[in-house]
């Protein structure tokens, strides 16, 4: 039997306090969300040309191993945002009115 040697590598690494794909500024959220939306792991590619078709299935692979970690560390992200947007909204009340006013006149 020949001596074939395997690889074993890391695609997801954690940085930043969050999910990154190794080597790249690409978050795994971005590629999870188009991955939920339907997204083929080649049309992930076209929209993120820096990483690699073997770096997408990786996420993906890493995504779908640890699915419930992974889906619950995106509400926590989802949560965080909807609590910055309303202190957003606060904070700047009249620029949202006058938004939503020129959204009525069109």
């Amino acid at each position: 039997m020949l001596a074939i040697p395997i690889i074993c590598k890391q695609y997801v690494e954690w940085r930043e306090n969050g999910f990154w794909i190794m080597e790249s500024r690409v978050s795994l959220d971005s590629i999870v969300y188009a991955f939920l939306n339907g997204t083929s792991p080649e049309g992930i590619v076209q929209s993120f040309p820096v990483l690699t078709l073997e770096q997408v299935y990786g996420a993906i692979a890493f995504y779908l191993a640890n699915q419930e970690a992974i889906d619950a560390y995106l509400k926590e992200g989802e949560a965080e945002f909807e609590k910055l947007r309303l202190v957003a909204r606060e904070q700047n009340a009249a620029l949202y009115e006058k938004l939503a006013a020129a959204k009525d006149q069109r």
